[in-house]
């Protein structure tokens, strides 16, 4: 294959692993409302949108709200996950992620940040990445969620590189969908059984080289 020009990251699961700090927020708020939220209940929250999880949890907990109570509720989990974020540093940066990025720099590959998150870019400056990246994509920035390939598309156009040039890096099955959509390799960072769909899997990027990946996709 030709070389790719970029090289597009998912954040939560990818880069750090900001998943403990949303259950926290969300278990947090199970308790306030009279009930334990556990970790089994917050596996249903994955990958699904922060007013469809609060319904969830009001479900788990038996629980009816206004719309108008159910804003307040998320806006008040929301603020919670933000103070949980803000004492992150860069030692929660998962292994291999940053010796991999001065690699793809190294070979004048650009880098992305591809992140429904709407608070991508205070996790990259907490951890102290966001100059690690030449274009971050966030929640603020696109209206559809993955598997919509809107985030990938965006940050390819940003920089002016086709689709078939960029790779992406995954960590969930909507994620991974939305890649292939955008006509972009596709890498699964974790389970190959749920990421069944990337055109390869490696389970971090702990063992993962630049060198190792191109002869993988060779």
């Amino acid at each position: 294959m030709t070389m790719f020009e970029m090289a597009i990251f998912d954040l939560d699961g990818v880069i750090v692993d900001t998943a403990k700090y949303h259950y926290l927020a969300w278990h947090r708020l199970g308790k306030e409302l009279g009930f334990n939220f556990t970790k089994e209940d917050n596996e249903r929250l994955k990958g699904v949108s922060r007013m469809r999880s609060l319904d969830i949890l009001l479900e788990v907990g038996g629980i009816e709200k206004t719309a108008e109570e159910k804003e307040a509720l998320a806006t008040k989990k929301n603020q919670w996950y933000v103070d949980y974020i803000m004492e992150m540093d860069e030692s929660e940066i998962l292994p291999g992620v940053l010796s991999f990025i001065n690699e793809l720099h190294q070979a004048k590959i650009r880098t992305a940040l591809g992140s429904a998150s709407k608070n991508a870019r205070t996790i990259l400056e907490r951890v102290g990445l966001t100059n690690h990246f030449d274009v971050i994509v966030d929640g603020n920035l696109v209206s559809k969620a993955k598997p919509d390939p809107e985030v990938f598309l965006l940050a390819a156009q940003k920089l002016q590189i086709p689709p078939d040039k960029c790779i992406v890096f995954e960590d969930a099955q909507a994620g991974i969908e939305a890649g292939n959509k955008a006509g972009m390799l596709t890498i699964g960072i974790g389970d190959p059984q749920l990421l069944k769909d990337a055109n390869l899997v490696f389970s971090g990027f702990e063992e993962l080289t630049l060198l190792h990946l191109i002869m993988c996709l060779a």
